[in-house]
């Protein structure tokens, strides 16, 4: 592991006390739903809301970004709500980790920022909502969150890859990548707004139990790749997978249409799908982003005793 000052990571007395005495889980979250996945100020209810989810099952929250070059684990609250008004802020992956830091930049970590950072920061498990994946129609543009699940070893605890995507091809990188996908009460690949798809997966679990003793032997054997645990959307959130797939067509087309690339074009999807359903897919979004993060703590709750107890 590298040194804490080199990367300039500054971890917060509540992250580092339960890090250091093992008496607590930490959960990371990302911070890019805060900066570029919801409007303000749905986007800071929602961040304190995870973290308030994750507080009721004795965990702590980790929220990841980057602040005048500074690497945060473990955001305040008031840190939170100045970030969501922020401009400009970096979307962090992998490759803008160094620049931003550099550079003293404010930065929002991505699924994959944040894995490696969670990494970096010693924590094991990560709430979020949907990893990104291969666009549709674009099997080229692969996201970076692909490659990052294939090389660090973090579990990731999310509604799948975002529907809007290309959900076979993503399956088949992430066969590539080596990454298991492991279903929280599914045996089918949920699909975001959606319960779940056609799509089958590596092995289904039952409780927080099952799903911490699998992250334990693969960090026991030191696979050192990372992991996702699917964990369908709340049954009274969940979209219709024909309404959902209707508003994905129109608002992916469209993309095309304004010959939208690279970033742009999941943040102008999602938002478009919103005005589409009438709110109703921002609804769903929120609710398993919560509920994401519940089952997160519940489950690093598990790893951590499991670690004290080896069993």
């Amino acid at each position: 592991m590298m040194s804490q000052d080199t990367f300039a990571l500054h971890l917060s007395a509540e992250v580092q006390d339960a890090l250091s005495r093992r008496d607590r889980a930490v959960v990371a979250l990302e911070s890019t739903l805060i900066t570029h996945g919801l409007p303000y100020p749905t986007n800071v209810d929602t961040a304190l809301a995870m973290e308030q989810a994750i507080r009721e099952q004795g965990a702590v929250p980790a929220t990841i970004a980057i602040l005048g070059g500074s690497i945060i684990v473990g955001l305040t609250e008031d840190q939170i709500r100045d970030l969501a008004q922020r401009s400009p802020v970096r979307k962090c992956s992998r490759r803008d980790l160094a620049i931003a830091v550099a550079r003293g930049e404010d930065g929002a970590t991505t699924v994959a920022g944040t894995m490696i950072v969670a990494h970096m920061a010693g924590i094991k498990v990560f709430a979020t909502g949907g990893i990104g994946g291969v666009h549709r129609g674009q099997p080229f543009d692969v996201s970076a969150d692909l490659i990052e699940l294939g090389r660090t070893p973090v579990a990731v605890v999310c509604s799948g890859a975002k529907s809007i995507l290309d959900l076979p091809l993503t399956l088949e990188v992430l066969e590539t990548q080596g990454v298991p996908i492991v279903g929280f009460g599914t045996t089918k690949l949920p699909a975001f707004y959606t319960r779940e798809t056609s799509l089958p997966i590596d092995a289904c679990v039952d409780s927080p139990d099952e799903a911490a003793a699998i992250i334990d032997a693969s960090v026991q054997m030191a696979l050192k790749q990372g992991m996702l645990v699917a964990v369908p959307v709340p049954a009274e959130d969940e979209l219709s997978s024909e309404a959902a797939e209707s508003a994905i067509a129109q608002a992916t087309e469209e993309a095309h249409q304004q010959h939208l690339s690279g970033p742009r074009v999941t943040p102008y999807v999602l938002g478009r799908v919103a005005e589409l359903t009438d709110g109703a897919s921002r609804k769903a979004n929120t609710s398993l982003l919560i509920n994401n993060a519940r089952v997160a703590a519940q489950i690093a709750e598990a790893l951590r005793r499991r670690e004290q107890t080896g069993r």
